[in-house]
């Protein structure tokens, strides 16, 4: 059986030059203590730049040795979103470029996904196109984009043009709001264990409350991280929801229906029971499987657990569903 990584990333050499160009006051690269480059997110060091991350014949070996056959890789936070339109869209630009050079270099091992400069729509809508052209097989947002959620009335042409494309996006938490005043510097790590959860499903949720998947309703949505805490806010939502009297929120369904029907949900969880309960929530056919490399990851106990469900939903999560997805 393949196995088909849908969440993995890549940073390129480009884009890692515009970060040290233009990505202040907010974004940065700098040598830590331990001696090891980091992207540096509000203050906070985010992530070590690891060598995988940037050299796809180094990303192939890791791939082998960890027994992945097929990766769509993607950007992580911060994306492209700094420095104004004509700096936030080059990035784009140039970060497309690279992966797809590496899909052109390992045609068998390497898909990926688009990532946009979304706040600036038309020039948004130009790149999407023009990664398509050249190999995209979907599109990557951050959870909120600035000080802007993703429901934001700003996005929505770029959300009619996914939509009509029927692509797959990966929804993947940055920095979430508050991160200065959380001081997420004083423990490093929280930020990606807890902030990023956090960030996650506060975006899904208010996309389910929105309306938003009754506006667009051909796009793949994949909640990263199994969904951070959507699974174990799946019904505690209904519960306020059906004793909401002061906010007007018409909906066709109730919340955690979307959940369950909308939202496809990725398998990077560290336990049997989360696993056990985001297929719960959402059913096999809707979980795909990743890893987070070259991030903090531990590859044999992911598969582990996928392993541990029955032989069909195994097959399913590790390689089907991202073929019939993403029609590999």
């Amino acid at each position: 059986m393949s196995v088909i990584d849908i969440h993995t990333h890549m940073f390129g050499y480009d884009w890692l030059d515009m970060l040290k160009k233009h990505g202040a006051p907010n974004y940065a690269s700098a040598s830590m203590e331990d001696g090891r480059n980091y992207l540096m997110e509000m203050g906070s060091p985010a992530c070590a730049f690891e060598e995988e991350a940037f050299d796809y014949d180094k990303r192939i070996k890791m791939m082998d040795n960890s027994g992945i056959d097929l990766a769509i890789v993607s950007l992580t936070s911060p994306n492209v979103q700094w420095g104004g339109q004509n700096i936030s869209s080059e990035t784009a630009r140039l970060s497309n470029n690279e992966m797809a050079a590496g899909q052109t270099a390992y045609p068998d091992r390497i898909r990926w996904f688009a990532s946009l400069p979304w706040e600036y729509p038309d020039a948004a809508l130009e790149e999407l196109e023009r990664a398509l052209d050249i190999g995209a097989v979907g599109v990557f947002a951050t959870a909120h984009i600035g000080e802007r959620d993703l429901i934001d009335p700003l996005f929505s042409t770029v959300w009619q043009k996914i939509d009509e494309r029927e692509l797959p996006v990966l929804l993947h938490p940055t920095a979430p709001y508050g991160s200065k005043q959380v001081n997420f510097a004083k423990e490093r790590i929280l930020m990606p264990v807890a902030g990023f959860m956090y960030d996650t499903t506060l975006a899904v949720s208010r996309m389910a409350l929105n309306g938003f998947f009754e506006r667009y309703t051909k796009l793949k949505l994949i909640a990263s991280h199994g969904g951070g805490y959507l699974p174990f806010i799946h019904g505690r939502i209904d519960v306020f929801f059906n004793e909401e009297t002061l906010v007007k929120m018409p909906l066709a369904m109730k919340p955690s229906e979307y959940l369950e029907e909308r939202i496809y949900y990725d398998a990077i969880v560290y336990d049997k029971g989360a696993l056990d309960l985001v297929i719960q929530v959402a059913g096999p056919e809707k979980v795909m499987f990743g890893t987070d490399q070259p991030m903090p990851n531990d590859v044999p106990k992911l598969k582990g657990i996928v392993g541990s469900r029955s032989s069909n939903e195994r097959d399913d999560i590790l390689s089907r569903n991202a073929q019939r997805i993403f029609n590999l």
